[in-house]
């Protein structure tokens, strides 16, 4: 079952993310959410939110 929910959040787009967490990436919302993680250097959405203080706890 983690395999499946690990598939569906790399084939998550940039969009989604930035409505959930009120956050503007500064790129197209269609793009994969895994690959502007990797550009940016982060394992993961929870990295990112973490290093920008944006992650809700």
């Amino acid at each position: 079952m983690s395999k499946e929910i690990r598939q569906k959040r790399s084939n998550a787009k940039t969009g989604a993310s930035e409505g959930k967490y009120n956050r503007d990436f500064a790129i197209q919302s269609d793009k994969k959410l895994s690959d502007y993680l990797r550009k940016q250097g982060f394992p993961s959405l929870s990295k990112l939110l973490d290093a920008t203080g944006q992650r809700n706890k």
